[in-house]
């Protein structure tokens, strides 16, 4: 029988392995026989403050009867961030922009406790090849400081983070900077994602992006982001959101501390959970899933992403009844 705080829990033995990206609401559901929505998912670091999607995407379902053609929605993004839209590839999420990315760029460099698509399309690992690192640091939270150096900046949570589309190495550095509206917009199945190539350094100009656009699969960009992402970019306020996602954040920590744990400092939409073994089934078990970070090289940690404040209550119910 369900107690006050929510549905009766599954036993533990029942939680799915988690997988190495988090994301894992539908293989949850499916083991404890309930609806996907039933989940709380914060194994994946969605803004928590973004508005619905559904009510614009319904406005451009027509777009699914044609094929896709993403030029209103790059210059539109383009205007947004304020770069010249000559230079910017929109992309079927950031996966697919670190997959064109290195499979141009070659050999490089990733550290072991980075975001581990890096490694994973990296043709080879090689440190005198180009260097990536994400901004803020996935999984650790924290912003890159202003001496640290790399060829390519994922910057899939720095608008969170930050306030602004970009840090600009792009312009001021020479670097490549991929970005994930499916992170900022909260839309992890509609994939959108974007390269902005550098105006200086060795990779400047237009070629290659150029070369991009040859490595990307024909409509990779679907219809429903060509059709729509202009009137999804309407609303975004990223001075505003990062304002509520830095309060959410503190509540999020504030619970947490109640709860026993000590979350480490962070500036992203996420905290990390250090020295919390068996968490993710304990939560999960009560429909509540929150990140392993043992494929980070992190054992005994977890990252919860920052839940809006209903969410949050539910959050807190699901720690006290897994305590």
């Amino acid at each position: 029988m369900p107690d006050d705080d929510g549905p009766a829990p599954a036993r533990v033995t029942d939680i799915p392995a988690p997988g190495p990206h988090g994301g894992d609401a539908e293989a949850l559901a499916r083991r404890l026989g309930v609806d996907p929505g039933a989940v709380l998912d914060l194994s994946a670091s969605l803004n928590p403050v973004a508005p619905a999607v559904g009510p614009v995407l319904a406005g451009h379902l027509d777009a699914v009867g044609r094929y896709p053609d993403p030029t209103t929605a790059t210059l539109a993004l383009a205007e947004a961030i304020g770069v010249d839209a000559g230079r910017l590839l929109l992309t079927n999420g950031g996966a697919e922009a670190i997959a064109l990315v290195a499979a141009e760029l070659g050999p490089g460099w990733a550290d072991h406790c980075e975001f581990s698509l890096y490694r994973r399309h990296l043709p080879r690992l090689d440190p005198a090849g180009a260097r990536w690192r994400s901004d803020p640091h996935s999984p650790l939270g924290g912003l890159a400081g202003p001496d640290e150096r790399a060829d390519v900046w994922d910057e899939a949570f720095y608008p969170l983070a930050t306030g602004q589309w970009t840090a600009g190495r792009h312009d001021s550095a020479g670097a490549v900077t991929i970005g994930s509206l499916t992170k900022l917009l909260a839309c992890p199945g509609l994939r959108a994602g974007y390269v902005i190539t550098p105006s200086t350094g060795p990779r400047a100009g237009t070629d290659l992006r150029a070369r991009l656009v040859a490595r990307q699969a024909r409509w990779s960009v679907n219809g429903l982001v060509a059709a729509a992402l202009a009137d999804l970019l309407v609303p975004v306020d990223l001075v505003l959101w990062s304002k509520q996602v830095a309060q959410l954040r503190h509540d999020l920590c504030s619970v947490l501390r109640v709860h026993g744990f000590e979350p480490c400092p962070s500036t992203a939409n996420w905290v990390l959970v250090p020295g919390s073994p068996g968490l993710r089934s304990r939560l999960a078990a009560r429909r509540v899933l929150v990140r392993d970070c043992a494929s980070f090289g992190l054992p005994d940690t977890h990252r919860i992403a920052v839940p809006g404040a209903r969410d949050l209550e539910r959050l807190e119910a699901a720690l006290c009844g897994a305590g």
